[in-house]
């Protein structure tokens, strides 16, 4: 098969790019130099004869987005909006990137695939666009919601957890908020695998299995980092007050993986000790 992977120097694309070339695919790996995703001639251009394409470009400013909302819309949602036009006219499958931040964040159960969007944020508003642009211009869409991203490939909450743990010894981190953190790496396995089993179109969420707070997240890195966990102290959302609100809930749940026949990725805390000692050095 022929693959785009669009915002492929991303912590994303990075490892979905090294994914796909070790397998010996034909991927052409596109940043925003080479593909401007909201240029339509281009991504026409981009997505003929190709079998299928990977969104992962994306404004991921969450705070920058609330005074920018206009230019994030352009990105996730307009951007979105050319490819699953694209993809739709020359018969590829694209799989869109989305996020947890389409919920309002006020759940106490994992949300499944099919609950109400209700996003809180501008960032959550124009990723959101982006998901209704792609089930409406791309018949054969895969839209996969992920949470909490790391990786080795970019900044990220370990490295700058790791880094202040060291330059402080010690820090405060919010235990009010619960979610999964996701290693990039076991996305984009888990992209691959939707593929290859030629998963029904839909909604999909991948993160790891199991739940925690940045709090308990944090303590497993410095811990993993080779200090004491206990000098990360757990504080309020209120304490760290950012432009755009956080969900406070971003547990998502994985049946339709399950229905489709793909196994959801491992607990997180046994996928944080795997991919820790490559993250934490960096690229």
């Amino acid at each position: 098969m022929r693959w785009l992977v669009t915002g492929a120097h991303g912590m994303l694309g990075q490892d979905l790019v090294a994914l796909l070339r070790e397998r010996g695919e034909d991927v052409t790996a596109a940043d925003r130099e080479h593909v401007d995703i909201t240029d339509a001639a281009a991504v026409d251009a981009a997505v003929a004869g190709v079998d299928v394409v990977v969104n992962c470009a994306a404004w991921t400013a969450v705070d920058d987005a609330e005074t920018s909302e206009g230019a994030a819309f352009t990105v996730n949602a307009v951007g979105a909006e050319r490819l699953a036009a694209a993809a739709g006219r020359h018969g590829a499958r694209l799989v869109q990137i989305s996020t947890d931040y389409v919920f309002d964040g006020h759940a106490d159960t994992p949300y499944a695939e099919d609950a109400e969007v209700a996003p809180r944020s501008a960032y959550g508003r124009t990723k959101a666009a982006g998901e209704w642009a792609v089930r409406a211009g791309a018949p054969d869409h895969l839209v996969v919601r992920t949470a909490w991203l790391y990786g080795a490939g970019g900044p990220c909450f370990p490295k700058t957890i790791a880094r202040v743990a060291r330059e402080r010894g010690g820090l405060d981190v919010v235990d009010d908020q619960v979610g999964q953190p996701t290693w990039t790496v076991d996305l984009a396995a888990l992209v691959v695998r939707l593929v290859d089993a030629g998963a029904p179109a839909g909604v999909y969420h991948g993160t790891s299995s199991g739940r925690t707070s940045w709090h308990g997240f944090a303590q497993a890195i410095v811990g993993a980092a080779g200090m004491d966990p206990q000098i990360v102290r757990p504080t309020t959302s209120e304490a760290f007050e950012r432009p755009a609100p956080r969900p406070a809930y971003s547990v998502l749940g994985h049946d339709a993986l399950r229905a489709a026949g793909v196994e959801p990725i491992g607990d997180w805390a046994e996928r944080w000790e795997q991919a820790a000692p490559s993250v934490l050095a960096g690229r």
